[in-house]
């Protein structure tokens, strides 16, 4: 199993967490409401490059699609003065066709139906006014879970294919999309409204091979304004399954995570500020750390309303990528298409500078284009310096469908034989993909 093998979650973790998308409503009346989920997405990919990542692969090309429906029942009931009680069950059905993804993590042969979403919980409402509205929100069971901007834990989205160790860290196909992002158990107290003091506590298992079944003890403390968020997070891993663990994943069992964080605009509107430092102390190895800042402005009266936004992070050497994953659209936290799913670096050992401008000519059409440089800080480990340019469109073409285009270009210092991971050359790659997403 590679070193880094942390992939990108969904492009529509995005798109389904705004607004009401992939719900239709079933019954309804004061206390009560029953809505049936569908949300069925599938992408085409094509890579003029393989990656050594998997050692399945030879140097040539990859063609491949992927697709996934998610499709389910939700709730909530009101129990009168004494809050909302609330649930969900959700079947997910994926595949992947054709050649597999481009660093050999999938071969097209992978076809998986299984519980997806299936968890009850219950909000405070009103009970205790001094933790404001829904102050109190208890929840279990498998669901997925996301700690502030995805940095260390956005879901557990990890969809190995069959490329690996015979298939035994396979999850079903839809490697790219990662359609799977529960986390198998859980239980979650969450404490405070959506302004001011606020905090989480949580205890999450995954059953993904690919992760080594970790399990972790989280815990958050915010603070939210008008101005910005500043959190802390704290996360203990306690256990791992040994059996598919990598040696990295190993030092999890013991390993304390500790994280400060920030986001907003310190009110300025047009303004976007991010940042995040995280420390990890292991139990048989050297501490690591990894962090970032980021700063972005919207030109509000300029035609197409452009944003352009530049990032510098960095991953030390042995820094643990947890659960990371896909939180504010493309680049975050998978960091370009090429690099971030294929051919790394995978947000460790490296040191990452990313430009962005976005556009909007159309109310329903935003356009794109990002740069990344990469830059290695211990070549012993592997070399991925070099830098990576992608250029996208989101078209929402009515409330039910959106339509994703993306071309990149990716140019490796090295091949695999001069120790990078692109295979028999370090030409540059064409990439590109187109994703539909459908939501009832």
């Amino acid at each position: 199993m590679p070193k880094s093998p942390l992939l990108r979650l969904s492009t529509l973790a995005l798109l389904i967490s705004t607004g009401n998308a992939g719900a239709h409503e079933l019954y309804a009346d004061d206390d009560t409401h029953l809505n049936a989920t569908l949300e069925a997405v599938f992408g085409i990919f094509h890579s003029q490059e393989n990656y050594a990542l998997s050692g399945r692969l030879d140097q040539g090309s990859s063609s491949w699609r992927e697709g996934y429906i998610k499709y389910g029942l939700s709730f909530d009931q009101g129990l009168a003065a004494a809050g909302t009680a609330y649930g969900a069950a959700n079947l997910l059905s994926s595949g992947t066709w054709g050649d597999g993804d481009a660093a050999g993590f999938s071969d097209g042969s992978e076809r998986t139906t299984k519980f997806e979403d299936a968890y009850l919980g219950w909000r405070s409402g009103k009970l205790f006014e001094v933790l404001g509205e829904d102050g109190v929100d208890l929840s279990f069971g498998r669901q997925n879970i996301v700690v502030g901007d995805g940095f260390l834990i956005n879901g557990d989205a990890l969809n190995l294919g069959k490329g690996l160790a015979d298939g035994e860290f396979n999850r079903g196909g839809a490697y790219w999309l990662a359609a799977r992002k529960a986390f198998d158990e859980t239980a979650v107290l969450r404490l405070g409204g959506k302004e001011g003091w606020r905090s989480d506590l949580m205890w999450l298992k995954s059953n993904n091979r690919a992760q080594a079944k970790t399990e972790m003890y989280v815990g958050t403390l915010e603070h939210v304004s008008e101005a910005g968020t500043v959190g802390l997070t704290y996360i203990d891993s306690t256990d791992v399954d040994e059996q598919y663990a990598s040696p990295m994943q190993l030092e999890r069992d013991g390993m304390k995570t500790y994280s400060l964080r920030a986001q907003g605009n310190a009110g300025v509107p047009n303004l976007f500020l991010s940042g995040e430092y995280a420390k990890q102390d292991k139990p048989h190895t050297a501490s690591e750390d990894a962090w970032y800042l980021e700063a972005g402005w919207t030109f509000a009266d300029v035609p197409w309303t452009p944003y352009v936004s530049y990032r510098y992070s960095r991953f030390s050497e042995g820094y643990d990528t947890l659960f990371y994953g896909f939180s504010r659209g493309f680049g975050t936290w998978f960091q370009g298409e090429v690099a971030g799913n294929y051919a790394g670096p995978f947000n460790t050992n490296s040191r990452i500078q990313n430009v962005t401008l976005k556009v909007a000519p159309l109310e329903n059409l935003s356009v794109g284009a990002m740069y990344f440089d990469y830059d290695t800080i211990d070549r012993n480990l592997g070399n991925t310096d070099g830098h990576e340019i992608d250029l996208y469109a989101e078209w929402h073409v009515n409330e039910h469908l959106t339509v994703m285009p993306l071309v990149g270009l990716y140019q490796p210092d090295k091949s695999a034989e001069q120790g990078g991971t692109q295979l028999g050359s370090n030409d540059r790659n064409l990439y590109s993909q187109v994703v539909f997403a459908t939501t009832f």
